[in-house]
């Protein structure tokens, strides 16, 4: 059973069953598809719309610090969103803080920073 919080035409948010803090979402679009960069121009704008409006909610609601959203769905295979109302040390607090420590102090990424490498990175997505 899903317990439905919002949605319109073509995206869907529902509690999360395996949530990181009481009132974790997941938007979804209606249409199965497997990775957001499938999706048409339309489906993004509604993903994120009914996300920034759930997100709105858990404000309201719960009063967190803030509300995280990311996507992966390398697990699962249909496009989603997680909507996480997020406080300082909790579980996702500590992931985020510590992938940023990660991104910040690594010298294997140090590399990723150089002008060369961001001009040749952009320079390869500009053409893509």
């Amino acid at each position: 059973m899903a317990f439905r919080i919002f949605e319109d035409d073509l995206s869907l948010a529902i509690l999360d069953i395996n949530p990181f803090s009481k009132g974790h979402c997941l938007v979804i679009p209606k249409r199965h598809v497997p990775w957001w960069h499938d999706l048409t121009e339309e489906e993004v704008e509604s993903l994120f719309r009914v996300a920034r409006t759930v997100s709105q909610k858990i404000m309201k609601a719960f009063s967190p610090d803030f509300v995280a959203i990311y996507a992966r769905g390398r697990r699962i295979p249909h496009t989603h969103i997680f909507v996480v109302p997020t406080y300082e040390g909790d579980v996702l607090d500590r992931f985020f803080n510590a992938l940023e420590g990660f991104q910040e102090a690594t010298t294997a990424l140090s590399r990723l920073k150089g002008d060369g490498e961001l001009a040749e990175a952009a320079e390869r997505l500009r053409s893509a």
